[in-house]
């Protein structure tokens, strides 16, 4: 049978200071292997240390534009579209990346004005309510959180001026976590091995119990309200926003006046800035210039985190992603998204179509199936 998709497309990516790419050569071995043509722009892989002649060697074709790369019928990237890409966005595409279409509306309305056909890494979802595409990055977002948070505490960086895990006789930082989930836990634990007192703050009393089963003890636990949360977030050194609904925004869970209330030159490091936030003083920054000070507080909002270690990020991320990218082109989307049901829930928009239950209650839209639309 041949395959629904002959020809893929990786372009470099553009956002600011993302080094990611979303294949790998072994990647593009699988896809060859599978009769699928797969065409590379130029450079895409070097900020991960992999050359075009790697690709090379792997059976790909290098393209010298990213025109050429998404003029392909199938398109595999990292982020959401920029502006400057939408021109590139068509009917008969399937693009397959990180959308986070709740924090980026402009996108949501580009897919659907172009009628593609998008699948968003973030909500393909399995039964247990696990995401599988989204907790490679989860895991790296939530390991250099601490490390992010550590550097700004500097007082060089604009921080309070503490060592994470203090000195003999010296207090180490208060570091709290908001949410257990991939990024919040991986977070609390390497801001424990800093040493630091670590609080983690979750809804999930199971989640909870099970950190302090592999813990015992080291990282503190608590369930989320809003005394809990107040209290700890006005003695917090370091906040770490870790908040996650899939496919929606995430919920504000400290307002402006409890950022007003914190220590002088504490810092917040808010992971769920790709999908809003969960801190309201929060916007997004970029590797270039990563924090802004609000109310005397040092924020963090790096919307692509892992792009800071993106040879560790890239081979994290297309270990997860390519046996559904290899799904998607050899089948088509709609075959994929039909024998899988977590496939289902990864399909966005089709034709002008909002095709995911969360993202169309947020941008407030009519939600059509994935099997009625790809149909």
């Amino acid at each position: 049978m041949s395959p629904a998709i002959r020809t893929v497309g990786v372009p470099k990516e553009i956002k600011t200071a993302e080094h990611r790419v979303a294949m790998t050569p072994d990647g593009v071995r699988e896809l060859e292997r599978a009769g699928i043509e797969v065409f590379v722009e130029t450079g895409a892989g070097s900020g991960a240390s992999i050359a075009d002649a790697d690709y090379v060697a792997a059976g790909a074709d290098i393209v010298p534009t990213a025109a050429d790369a998404w003029s392909q019928e199938m398109v595999v990237k990292v982020k959401e579209p920029k502006p400057e890409e939408f021109e590139y966005l068509r009917a008969d595409l399937t693009l397959f990346t990180y959308l986070h279409l709740a924090a980026y509306p402009d996108v949501a309305r580009a897919l659907i004005d172009a009628k593609t056909t998008a699948l968003a890494y973030e909500t393909v979802q399995l039964d247990d309510g696990s995401l599988p595409l989204l907790a490679p990055m989860s895991e790296v977002a939530g390991r250099l959180a601490p490390q992010m948070g550590a550097h700004f505490l500097e007082r060089h960086n604009g921080g309070r001026g503490m060592l994470m895990g203090g000195a003999p006789g010296v207090r180490p930082a208060n570091v709290v976590v908001l949410g257990a989930g991939n990024v919040g836990w991986n977070a609390a634990w390497i801001a424990a091995g800093m040493e630091a007192e670590v609080v983690l703050i979750d809804k999930n009393l199971d989640r909870l119990r099970w950190v302090d089963q592999i813990h015992k003890g080291r990282i503190m636990t608590l369930a989320s309200n809003r005394g809990a949360i107040e209290r700890s977030v006005v003695d917090a050194d370091l906040v770490i926003g870790a908040v996650l609904v899939a496919g929606g925004r995430a919920p504000v869970v400290v307002s402006e006046d409890l950022v007003a209330a914190m220590k002088p030159r504490s810092v917040i490091v808010d992971v769920a800035v790709d999908q809003g936030g969960c801190i309201e003083t929060i916007r997004e920054t970029t590797h270039e210039e990563p924090t802004y000070v609000m109310h005397d507080v040092v924020h963090y909002a790096v919307g692509n985190m892992p792009g800071a270690v993106p040879h560790t990020s890239t081979y994290a991320l297309t270990n997860a992603t390519l046996s559904y990218q290899l799904d998607v082109a050899v089948l088509g989307a709609a075959e994929a998204a039909r024998r899988d049901p977590a496939m289902a829930l990864g399909v966005n928009t089709v034709g002008g179509q909002v095709t995911n239950e969360p993202v169309a209650e947020f941008l407030q839209t009519d939600y059509v199936t994935p099997d009625h639309a790809l149909s």
